[in-house]
């Protein structure tokens, strides 16, 4: 009876362990872990849990500055969004541990794949997170700044100087900051970096800031991609969790090695006005077995526009243009019948009764890809609602650009492999 009463207790103990999160995946080789910035692993996650709807709603309203942002990346301008009533910030959904300094020093950046460089704030910082861990650059031996006539500084924002060393000013979001820009040797998995270009931020105002920094792994001058071509041949991917997720984590694979060899890919299309954000060919949206009648100028690439479509890793919900979204709605729910229509939010197409839901498939020059439910239905905890997770793009963004995001890509492998210009997409449990 004992040695049975053991095997139970043995049993439970390990049913528990397996439902808890694993806060202790350690990085390998050049595969970091990728965390969820609401996973219990997770520093920046609420100290309060927020309930189903409220939870929803945070992550619409994160997702106008973030579309605002986007535009004004396309549009080469600084754009601060304006809250009414409430603070709007757009904080990446994703982050990862970097070592910086030697000795090191562990800091978790958000990974932002429309974004070049990396900054991250230093001791001393004025605005910055009185409760964040921040870079302290007095106790590295390898730091050093950026001067004025480097290189580096001509690839900077609104580059600045004070005395010989190099700065630039930056609007991210709701947030500006003035940083420096220095170098030090940074650390990602097994792989070490000497002399890394970042922001090394002094100053900064507003809430959208990622707490300890961010990674730019955009295709710019000052990128992850560009700094290291050497060692990853500018490739990467990563795979994010479903945010039902535990354990919240995924994986960002740097570099041609281990990348998945059954994938399908399509074209990368390069913005020389805004050359860091991934854009590809959308050519096509089908719901169930019908391809929805949108004009072809809806998806049209124009680079003097910034009109097409991207794949972005800080936007959680997919937006598209007016007319492009109308259609793919009403074809959606002419498929419910005459269910009845109610909305949450941004979301205009949820239903409170249980309803068919129909495959949707993005076509892309080249692959097309259909998405399981959980890439485009939010549901309740309890499961009595559900909604079309998408939206179209609101008057008050670039209405010209659609935008593919993280949500659409939980639990598939995104491969960006720059040097032969494509993207490939291929499903993987990452959860």
């Amino acid at each position: 009876m004992r040695t049975l009463l053991l095997s139970l207790a043995i049993l439970f103990i390990s049913l528990v362990q397996g439902l808890s999160p694993n806060c202790n995946i350690q990085d390998q080789g050049s595969t970091l872990q990728v965390i969820n910035v609401n996973s219990p692993c997770s520093p920046f996650r609420p100290k309060t849990p927020l309930s189903w709807q409220d939870n929803v709603l945070q992550m619409q309203s994160k997702d106008k500055a973030r579309l605002q942002y986007l535009s004004s990346l396309v549009a080469r301008k600084s754009i601060v969004p304006i809250a009414s009533g409430r603070t709007i910030t757009q904080n990446p959904t994703y982050i990862v541990r970097a070592n910086i300094g030697t000795p090191p020093q562990t800091l978790l950046l958000a990974v932002d794949t429309s974004n070049d460089a990396a900054w991250v704030p230093c001791t001393g910082c004025v605005g910055c997170s009185s409760t964040a861990t921040v870079f302290n650059s007095a106790n590295s031996t390898t730091f050093k700044s950026v001067d004025c006539t480097a290189d580096q500084c001509k690839q900077v924002p609104n580059p600045t100087c004070v005395g010989t060393t190099c700065g630039f000013n930056k609007t991210y979001g709701s947030s500006t900051f003035s940083a420096n820009l220095v170098q030090d040797t940074l650390i990602l998995a097994a792989d070490q970096v000497p002399s890394y270009t970042f922001g090394c931020i002094q100053t900064a105002t507003g809430s959208s800031l990622p707490a300890q920094g961010l990674l730019g792994l955009g295709r710019g001058p000052l990128s992850l991609l560009s700094q290291t071509d050497s060692l990853y041949k500018s490739t990467f991917s990563y795979c994010l969790p479903s945010y039902k997720s535990t354990n919240f984590s995924g994986s960002l694979r740097l570099g041609p090695i281990g990348q998945p060899k059954k994938i399908k890919y399509t074209q990368l299309l390069k913005n020389p006005r805004r050359s860091s954000l991934y854009y590809v060919n959308l050519m096509a949206i089908k719901v169930g077995n019908k391809v929805v009648d949108i004009p072809a100028t809806a998806f049209a690439f124009d680079p003097n526009t910034g009109a097409g479509t991207v794949i972005d890793s800080g936007t959680v919900f997919t937006s598209l243009v007016k007319a492009a979204y109308i259609p793919v709605r009403d074809e959606y729910r002419r498929r419910m019948g005459n269910a009845t229509v109610s909305s949450l939010g941004g979301f205009d197409t949820c239903y409170t009764v249980p309803v068919t839901i129909p495959s949707i498939t993005f076509i892309f020059s080249g692959m097309n890809v259909t998405l399981p439910q959980d890439n485009f239905i939010i549901r309740s905890t309890a499961g009595t609602t559900s909604c079309l997770a998408m939206a179209a793009a609101g008057d008050n963004v670039n209405s010209v650009l659609n935008v593919i995001a993280n949500f659409q890509q939980q639990n598939h492998r995104i491969l960006i492999d720059v040097p032969n210009s494509k993207l490939g997409v291929a499903r993987e449990s990452c959860s």
